[in-house]
């Protein structure tokens, strides 16, 4: 694991035994309602700060916005038992794999 996956999951540990401290236990799909509903508000802050896009110079999004939807991740990937720091090597090495055989980021 190398030093950016062990910060990851220990951000994760973090948020799981802040989510523990303060008996917020919640199932899988409230996770990821409230994941959306977090991901809505970074979607709302660059909306506004570009003016609907008119200025996309413009746009930003605060870090607060950010740092929730962040804790919502993680949040989600615990009530999964899914590891963050494990799950974003296996998707950089994808797309690391998909750029050599395709020239492309993208999913075809």
């Amino acid at each position: 694991m190398s030093p950016s996956e062990t910060e990851l999951s220990k951000a994760q540990k973090s948020v799981e035994a802040f989510l523990a401290a303060h008996e917020l236990d919640a199932p899988p799909a409230y996770r990821l309602l409230d994941l959306s509903a977090e991901v809505g508000e970074m979607t709302a802050d660059a909306v506004k700060s570009s003016r609907y896009g008119g200025e996309p110079e413009a746009l930003s999004v605060s870090e607060d916005e950010y740092g929730d939807a962040l804790f919502s991740l993680l949040a989600v990937g615990s009530t999964l038992d899914l590891d963050a720091g494990s799950a974003l090597s296996t998707s950089m090495e994808k797309y690391a794999d998909r750029i050599e055989e395709t020239g492309s980021a993208g999913s075809t």
